[in-house]
């Protein structure tokens, strides 16, 4: 068994902050430090990349208020990441940094731009993570109405990808609006730069238009790393077509085997190494000085399934559905589930489950890390060699974050992994890109 790629998924909101290893955490998310810390660390362990979830709106489709999504924090108080990543990019050295914009939300123009300048700063460690369309209440914050082709659900999934794959190409034909050597400096004929190698772009297409060139000189990687999350069939050829990265859920080996037989065939199609995008399954491993002490934390942890089931809700009820009104003891409801979206997902997986049950094991648990360092080491590289995936991106869960437990990965199974031949030891490349192309 080979390397296996590593990374971590967090978002910009207040990490754990009222249990007993919480820290200072209160006092220092929002300026920003408190995940700075956690990206110095994650190089100290010579991981790949940091990737940062994003979302633009407090829910209160939940029971029509907004006290489950605040209480539970599971998107809300968040801030900006683009700045966060600039942040990092002066405290670190060599970790990715990967950010996520919607293609809803920005202009093609804007997010070239901005992704360029992160580029730069970061010295080639930029990434943008693809993020299409969102839910109404999104949508209102940008002063947005729901597109009426996108109210037809059944058509709603492909045509936001359809709008997303013209907005990244625009991106991509922007950064490519300069060519690699087109900053000369030449002293002598006092000119910076060549002007014949920069270009218009004139597209003209069916959801954008932009005439191009950017205004930014060619950034390190010159096209910034791109991470996306498809899914669904749609979702996985879209990845395949642009990404260097993709994140995925862990829904068990057999799943995990046929995704990844999915995406290789995918890129095949898109004309693609087949092993070109690194594909990384989000887990949340326990760890213990020994397995019996992991699993007595596991199954604490399990035992606060309340609190487990009300995260739930609110991530499901970010949408346009109120689950508040489903009983939780009563078999899931018979809703549409033929679609792409995670409801229709959960549904379809959950199907003769009670919402409570359903909702108690939708954790990143399908594949078990539980143990000591070695033994959740030994476990990992078993499962990527099964499924035959890249790697994993490590995930507490949104407001579960302490820097105890980055310390316990850190310290604890990342050395654990680097022993047993699985994880680098040291970073040799300059950019994300290269980086991810190591192995």
């Amino acid at each position: 068994m080979g390397r296996v790629h590593l990374g971590w998924f967090t978002n910009f909101l207040p990490p754990s902050w009222n249990r007993t290893w919480s820290g200072r955490a209160a006092d220092t998310w929002a300026s920003g430090q408190f995940h700075i810390n956690v990206a110095r660390r994650l190089e100290e362990g010579c991981l790949d990349y940091l990737l940062l979830e994003d979302s633009s709106y407090v829910s209160n489709a939940y029971g029509g208020e907004f006290e489950l999504e605040l209480r539970q924090m599971s998107r809300a108080p968040k801030h900006d990441p683009m700045p966060l990543v600039a942040a990092m990019a002066r405290e670190t050295r060599h970790l990715g940094l990967v950010a996520t914009a919607n293609t809803t939300y920005y202009s093609p123009f804007l997010l070239a731009r901005l992704m360029s300048t992160l580029d730069h700063i970061s010295g080639g460690r930029a990434g943008w993570n693809i993020v299409t369309g969102g839910p109404n209440q999104a949508l209102a914050n940008f002063g947005l109405d729901q597109r009426a082709e996108l109210k037809d659900s059944a058509s709603a999934h492909d045509l936001r990808y359809d709008i997303a794959d013209e907005f990244a190409d625009v991106v991509l034909k922007l950064w490519d609006s300069w060519e690699a050597d087109a900053v000369i400096a030449d002293r002598e004929a006092d000119r910076y730069i060549e002007s014949a190698k920069v270009h218009t772009i004139d597209h003209v297409g069916e959801h954008f238009r932009s005439r191009g060139p950017l205004n930014t000189i060619p950034s390190p990687q010159h096209r910034p790393a791109i991470c996306q999350a498809g899914g669904s069939p749609r979702g996985i050829a879209f990845a395949a077509k642009y990404a260097d990265t993709i994140v995925a859920l862990p829904k068990g080996v057999e799943y995990m085997t046929s995704y990844v037989a999915d995406v290789r065939r995918s890129l095949e199609e898109q004309g693609r190494d087949p092993h070109s995008v690194k594909i990384m399954f989000l887990v949340s491993p326990t760890l213990g000085d020994d397995d019996a002490d992991a699993r007595r934390r596991r199954d604490a942890d399990r035992a606060r399934v309340d609190e487990r089931i009300r995260q739930r809700l609110s991530l499901m009820s970010g949408g346009d559905e109120d689950w508040s009104t489903y009983p939780l003891d009563e078999p899931l409801p018979d809703l549409d589930k033929t679609g792409q979206s995670s409801s229709n997902t959960f549904l379809r997986v959950n199907a003769g489950k009670t919402f409570r049950q359903a909702l108690a094991e939708d954790t990143t648990e399908a594949v078990e890390l539980v143990g000591a360092p070695e033994t959740v080491a030994e476990r990992m590289g078993e499962v990527a060699e099964a499924t035959g995936g890249d790697g994993f991106l490590f995930y507490s869960g949104s407001g579960q974050l302490t820097m105890r437990y980055v310390d316990e990965v850190i310290d604890g199974l990342v050395p654990a992994l680097q022993r047993a031949g699985l994880a680098r030891t040291e970073y040799v490349s300059s950019t994300l890109r290269e980086t991810l192309q190591e192995f």
